[in-house]
């Protein structure tokens, strides 16, 4: 039934305690079912999809009119509402990969490894909006576009970890082999996570040191950390939405290989 489970409970008031069917909230677990995914899914996306919409349209207007210039930085200081909020998410899709990983590896979650691939090519497209959003922010503050810097190799690094990752999962046919492998390589390049975020205070960077993320209050004025956590909500939402497409249509791609394999092992010759 949609949205509820029915279970067999011992009626107290039945005196033979016959066994009768009641309703109980469905749980997380019961979504890990790829049929009551696929439900969910098709329900949630639409709304997704339009909340995301607005976030972004309110986001965007706080960011571009609302949002004052930098008194040294001037305007270019607003491609930090891009830059800060895809560098965040390109981590958090690695993390998100990492329990992928372990679901697959430990527990055998039937979605786990549905999740883990889904989400690494929109992981990689996050970091490669951060890379180059960073690049255009630091010419004219750097007065260059690259430096070999620790925060910046370390996220090249993680770019590079998502396309080994994309390219194992394309290299390995069999769907099981290939979530065992890219879990494997998921949860070694984890590694890489706390060298990117306290590569700044590890290593001498050009790299600004946390203003959000810190021990105390944010080191942004309010004028410009709204705005900034505004758009954050806004790709958060958009890599949930993405995500969720991207699981129901790997999830269907999986569904019509089964059908084909099964219709080629009971063609004639076979």
């Amino acid at each position: 039934m949609e949205g509820n489970t029915v279970v067999n409970t011992v009626d107290p008031a039945l005196p033979d305690g016959r066994s009768t069917p009641m309703k109980r909230p469905m749980s997380l677990l019961d979504y890990a079912n790829p049929s009551r995914f696929l439900s969910f899914a098709d329900r949630v996306i639409p709304w997704l999809t339009g909340l995301t919409a607005l976030v972004f349209a309110f986001g965007l207007s706080q960011a571009l009119f609302v949002a004052p210039d930098d008194y040294q930085q001037g305007a270019t200081v607003k491609i930090m509402f891009l830059h800060v909020p895809s560098a965040w998410l390109a981590m958090f899709g690695w993390t998100l990969m990492s329990i992928a990983a372990l679901g697959t590896l430990v527990w055998r979650h039937p979605l786990a490894d549905v999740a883990a691939k889904t989400v690494a090519p929109i992981g990689a497209g996050f970091t490669l909006l951060c890379l180059i959003t960073g690049s255009l922010w630091g010419r004219p503050m750097w007065g260059t576009y690259w430096v070999w810097d620790a925060r910046l190799t370390s996220f090249f690094v993680l770019f590079l970890m998502y396309l080994g990752v994309i390219a194992l999962w394309r290299t390995v046919e069999e769907p099981a082999r290939a979530a065992r492998a890219a879990a494997i390589l998921t949860l070694v390049g984890a590694v890489n996570l706390p060298i990117i975020k306290y590569s700044v205070d590890w290593w001498n960077t050009l790299h600004q040191p946390a203003s959000v993320m810190r021990l105390g209050k944010p080191a942004i004025d309010s004028a410009i950390l709204t705005p900034l956590m505004i758009m954050t909500l806004a790709f958060t939402l958009l890599f949930v939405t993405l995500h969720f497409a991207a699981m129901r249509n790997e999830i269907l791609r999986r569904r019509v290989r089964t059908m084909l394999l099964m219709k080629a092992g009971r063609a004639p010759g076979n």
